[in-house]
């Protein structure tokens, strides 16, 4: 998009994005948000577009904001944002979380149940990662259970 077809002005719908962009459970929400705040140049959008471009945990979100608030112009502390290297776990404890799903799950195992219960217990968590792993989101979750440690039993 050109610079031309920027409209300076706060679109009429500026909570609402606002809003879609503060979803951290659902990632393809703050994704549409930043492509339809990246054709406003107005503060709030920019502030969204900044926020989201520095600290958003999926990539394809984070990506897409950067490229918007180069195409806008913005700057932190006059200079142009960058993109960070990609982190290695995007949420805290990641893997203890994974393997409380395993625990609580008492039938056998199915990734979609499994995913089901992820989801329903860990939102954002399960948001961050469906959305950062995109097609291999199943073969990261079996890779993590698959190096669960053993259950150990003491005798006293």
């Amino acid at each position: 998009m050109s610079v031309s077809e920027i409209k300076k002005e706060t679109p009429n719908n500026i909570n609402e994005l606002v809003k879609m962009a503060d979803d951290k459970a659902n990632w393809r929400k703050r994704l549409e948000a930043v492509n339809e705040l990246k054709n406003w140049k107005c503060q709030k959008s920019r502030d969204v577009l900044t926020r989201l471009a520095m600290h958003d945990l999926v990539f394809k979100v984070k990506e897409e904001a950067l490229r918007a608030t180069q195409s806008l112009g913005i700057t932190k502390n006059g200079k142009r944002l960058k993109l960070g290297k990609p982190k290695v776990h995007l949420i805290k404890d990641i893997n203890k979380k994974l393997y409380h799903v395993d625990n609580v799950i008492t039938e056998s195992f199915e990734i979609t149940k499994f995913k089901e219960k992820f989801k329903q217990l860990y939102p954002e968590p399960y948001d961050v990662y469906e959305g950062d792993k995109g097609t291999s989101f199943d073969e990261w979750i079996l890779n993590v259970l698959k190096n669960k440690p053993k259950n150990k039993t003491t005798n006293k």
